[in-house]
């Protein structure tokens, strides 16, 4: 059995995710998590909305004395060390950061990359018979679909889930399963985001857990492909 993860671990970790420290194995565990995990993704957009808050604010960009760069390289370097440690150094650069705005010059480029976190590509989902009617947006900032439900519900019993399917492709990808009510995020890994803008995505019902074999086993009930806001 797997044991439980550390909230004050996670969050740090969300953190590190959206200022992309991660090592590669890191980051790709992460992203693992966060499409089962509705909490984790939580984390990460409380962070993307306080990182980008901070991003925005007037903050007059000036070079950190190299002693404050050797002390945050020295500090990411090491992975052997204690979760314990990682925290309280993680804790020191955040309170850098609101203090004096050191973390904002060492990652001001990237936040500012970030500071957009709005839609850019739109889309409709809806059923033949109009029951079922769905808005999705992406945000390519953040790799992020976001998908506000303007009418119905899923079959009795049964869970939405969606699918992209990439140009030239037939083989549909599952993004994962539908909030029940109001808005569902969903983050794209890297490597399938590029996809998005040209694929097509759909929206099926399935078993709850969503499908079983990777591939929809239910009724397809709407497809859309995306055009520019």
């Amino acid at each position: 059995m797997t044991a439980p993860h550390d909230p004050n671990d996670d969050d740090i970790l969300a953190a590190e995710y959206v200022l992309r420290l991660l090592d590669t194995a890191g980051h790709r565990q992460f992203e693992a998590r966060l499409r089962d995990e509705p909490a984790l993704r939580d984390l990460v957009h409380e962070w993307e909305a306080r990182l980008a808050a901070i991003a925005a604010s007037e903050v007059e960009e000036v070079a950190p004395p190299s002693t404050v760069k050797l002390a945050v390289f020295s500090a990411v370097a090491p992975e052997t060390r204690e979760t314990s440690s990682r925290r309280s150094w993680f804790t020191g650069l955040i309170g850098v950061a609101a203090a004096a705005a050191i973390a904002f010059v060492a990652i001001g480029p990237l936040l500012r990359d970030q500071v957009d976190l709005s839609p850019k590509f739109q889309t409709e989902l809806a059923s033949a018979d109009g029951e079922l009617v769905l808005v999705a947006g992406v945000i390519p900032a953040i790799h992020e679909i976001v998908i506000e439900r303007v009418a119905g519900q899923a079959p009795e019993g049964r869970v939405l889930e969606l699918w992209l399917i990439a140009e030239g492709s037939d083989a549909p990808i599952s993004l994962g399963l539908l909030q029940t009510t109001g808005e569902t995020r969903i983050r794209v890994a890297d490597d399938i985001a590029p996809s998005v803008r040209s694929g097509t995505i759909a929206i099926s019902e399935e078993p709850p857990g969503g499908s079983p074999t990777g591939m929809p086993t239910g009724q397809v009930l709407a497809t859309g492909t995306f055009v520019d806001i």
